[in-house]
């Protein structure tokens, strides 16, 4: 799952006066491995007892032990980020590949793993290609897959479709039909958690790509700032608030989270029959709400809109997450370091992936599916990623580091009604 960086800067500032313990930015933290001990940090979710599991299966035979720090979801990039270049960086640590750790990759913060792969080709041709390579920089490889692909999905309730008598929308009129159905009903029509305003940039991104088509934001990723001012983006940032202004949302969203499970749980409960969300949701609602995930949980892909230019294929999200290792880590200690990276090839691993309802990266992922706890939800997210003509990694994560917080700032505006679509688009042409 991923944890967008929604006060970075205040939080680097915070912890700029600290001294040298990263308890100092939140509650507590640990110090940086040494010796015969690894520092090992991983985003802490519902997929993180599969980490859990295979440190224990590595510490069992190493003589360099790894201590795995979970570090809770809304502190995990602002403590990450804070951590690194001090005394206490992890040794090795989940990310997003590509833009979120570019800047670590300027300052050569972090080891190439590139001549491994060289050296190692049943190491790189363990993983579906471009997956790989969506996580290096510069044609570089800086992290190895460690979970699930994870494209940005439409879930919704079964049941509460099949009571009020429609489908998943295909098309924008069907989605307009369907908040106008569960509206009369006095039901929240789509989940969003407000607080967390990552979960509304998917539905930017959705609306922007299938209006006017990948390309727009690839120039905004390649540095041309007046790609903001295509008539896509200001299409996408009135719909958003049409659908705000509507009840799509309900009034109370801006008071619901998603790092703390309040969306996933008023999903599940009811609340709401729609969520646009990354593909870990289904993990997620398999491990806190099994019943439902089991009974009530189905899936689209987002709907076409009017005088879209996008493919209707094509996805948002993230490919997948990675792990990387500090440069700082040396000797038998990074042998020990690729020795876990390694194992998150093998059969065994994509397995316990399959386990707790992901689809792994690894290119065996394929024979896998069958034994997946929902096969179909399985199929349907392989053959997404597999047939999708372009992959757009959410904007937080493939703009620089530091444009994130201002980003996630704009967004919560807008929706929230701070901010006009028109000051919308002025202020993201400004970033």
């Amino acid at each position: 799952m991923r944890i967008r960086t929604l006060r970075l800067l205040a939080a680097m500032a915070a912890c700029a006066v600290a001294t040298t313990t990263l308890a100092a930015c939140g509650s507590g933290g640990p110090s940086r491995g040494g010796g015969d001990t690894l520092s090992v940090w991983v985003y802490q979710d519902g997929s993180t007892v599969i980490q859990e599991e295979f440190v224990e299966k590595f510490n069992e035979t190493s003589d360099i032990k790894i201590d795995l720090v979970q570090i809770p979801g809304d502190n995990y990039t602002d403590r990450m980020r804070t951590a690194m270049g001090s005394p206490n960086a992890p040794d090795v640590f989940f990310n997003w590949g590509g833009g979120s750790i570019a800047d670590f990759v300027e300052q050569d913060m972090l080891v190439d793993l590139t001549p491994i792969l060289d050296e190692e080709p049943e190491l790189r041709d363990a993983f579906i290609p471009t997956i790989l390579d969506a996580g290096a920089v510069d044609g570089r490889y800086y992290g190895i897959p460690m979970r699930g692909v994870q494209p940005v999905i439409l879930f919704y309730n079964k049941t509460a479709f099949a009571e009020a008598g429609v489908e998943p929308p295909a098309t924008w009129d069907d989605m307009l039909h369907v908040i106008d159905v569960f509206l009369d009903r006095d039901t929240v029509p789509a989940v969003v958690a407000g607080a967390d305003p990552w979960t509304e940039l998917m539905w930017l991104e959705y609306l922007l790509d299938r209006r006017g088509g990948a390309e727009i934001f690839d120039r905004i990723r390649n540095g041309d700032a007046s790609a903001w001012s295509d008539p896509a983006v200001r299409w996408m940032a009135d719909t958003v608030k049409e659908l705000v202004d509507a009840g799509t949302f309900g009034n109370n969203f801006r008071s619901v989270n998603y790092t703390a499970d309040g969306a996933s749980t008023f999903f599940a409960q009811g609340g709401g029959v729609m969520h646009l969300m990354g593909s870990w949701e289904y993990a997620n609602q398999l491990s806190q709400q099994p019943e439902f995930a089991a009974e009530d949980l189905g899936w689209a892909a987002f709907p076409t809109v009017p005088d879209g230019t996008g493919d209707p294929g094509a996805l948002v999200g993230n490919p997948t997450n990675y792990w990387s290792i500090n440069s700082e880590v040396e000797g038998e200690r990074l042998d020990a370091a690729l020795d876990f990276l390694r194992m998150h090839a093998e059969p065994e691993y994509a397995q316990a992936l399959i386990d707790n309802g992901d689809i792994p990266t690894t290119a065996n992922a394929e024979s896998l599916l069958d034994s997946h706890a929902s096969p179909e939800f399985a199929r349907f997210q392989y053959d997404m990623v597999a047939e999708a003509p372009s992959f757009t990694l959410s904007w937080d994560q493939a703009l620089p580091p530091g444009k994130a917080p201002a980003l996630h700032d704009n967004i919560e505006k807008l929706f929230g009604g701070q901010m006009s679509p028109e000051d919308f688009v002025a202020a993201m042409q400004d970033l």
